[in-house]
């Protein structure tokens, strides 16, 4: 497997924008945390997290499956697994191991999560699972996350909203 950093350049070359950057940072966090604490491979969890989205920006019609297929094909095949199983929409593939499933339920949920930390003076330092549980509800906020699949992210690593979410948070406040 490549090395972070590898995995890092590779990321600056094919994500120029900021937003995505963030994101993918994000779930890489989020991942690692998880990986941490399922007594997982960290260094697998924090790169499958953090290249999740590589050809998002430059190929979207094709994404996932040209970053696996292509840019990723040498990284290995639990990774490239878990990538396709996070956009099982596009590619058929349904989460089904432990990887896949977190990577899963914690790209949704990351994505919004940020967008509630943009709205509150203190980011995440302050806040709360039910602010961001009443901003599951709200669908008008961030219109572009998929409140079905945080939903079923909860269902697939069995954890409810309040674990899943107080977890985040934490590993957030600690990535600001």
């Amino acid at each position: 497997m490549a090395t972070r950093l590898e995995s890092q350049d590779l990321v600056k070359k094919y994500i120029k924008n900021d937003a995505l950057l963030h994101h993918c940072q994000m779930v890489a966090q989020a991942m690692e945390a998880y990986a941490k604490q399922l007594g997982e491979d960290e260094d697998l969890w924090y790169q499958t997290g953090l290249l999740h989205d590589l050809d998002w920006e430059m190929y979207p019609d094709e994404h996932p499956n040209r970053a696996v297929n292509e840019i990723l094909k040498d990284y290995p095949k639990e990774m490239l697994a878990a990538i396709l199983a996070h956009a099982p929409g596009r590619t058929g593939k349904q989460p089904t191991a432990t990887l896949e499933k977190y990577l899963f339920a914690c790209d949704e949920l990351s994505g919004l999560m940020h967008a509630v930390s943009l709205m509150r003076p203190n980011g995440f330092a302050d806040m709360e699972v039910k602010s961001v549980k009443k901003k599951i509800k709200d669908k008008s906020f961030a219109a572009n996350v998929s409140r079905e699949d945080i939903t079923n992210g909860f269902t697939l690593i069995g954890k409810n909203p309040d674990e899943h979410i107080s977890f985040l948070i934490e590993v957030f406040k600690r990535g600001e």
